[in-house]
């Protein structure tokens, strides 16, 4: 059974779960290679890296004495499927808006209304 975006979004809600997520992008690696940039205790990161696995967004294997995580390429694919649905709406072009505005403004239907500027003050 795949994590819910509940419990992804949770997991990615976090900043420095966030940041062990974008230095897993280049490699595995162990888990004391993961902490070494943070200032928190190893027991810290792996609360973090729990969270992470349980989310289904990284994993994790002991090769011999070392403990090595991983991330998981497909584990964004719902919260990315979801995200996209959002991605339909066109952006808005404010220099075609400002445009827009001041040919409204300055029509006749519109009273004759100029915008004004700071000479006009």
């Amino acid at each position: 059974m795949s994590p819910d975006l509940d419990t992804i979004f949770a997991a990615l809600a976090d900043p420095t779960r966030r940041a062990i997520l974008t230095m897993l992008l280049e490699d595995d690696m162990a888990v004391t290679d993961v902490a070494q940039p943070f200032d928190m205790s190893l027991a810290a990161i792996s609360k973090h890296l729990t969270v992470l696995a349980e989310a289904g967004l990284i994993a994790q294997e002991k090769r011999g004495r070392v403990k090595w995580c991983k991330l998981e390429p497909d584990s964004l694919r719902a919260a990315s499927v979801w995200m996209r649905g959002f991605g339909q709406f066109d952006p808005l072009d404010l220099d075609d808006f400002e445009r827009f505005l001041a040919s409204e403004l300055s029509s006749p239907e519109a009273g004759g209304l100029t915008p004004r500027t700071p000479e006009d003050i």
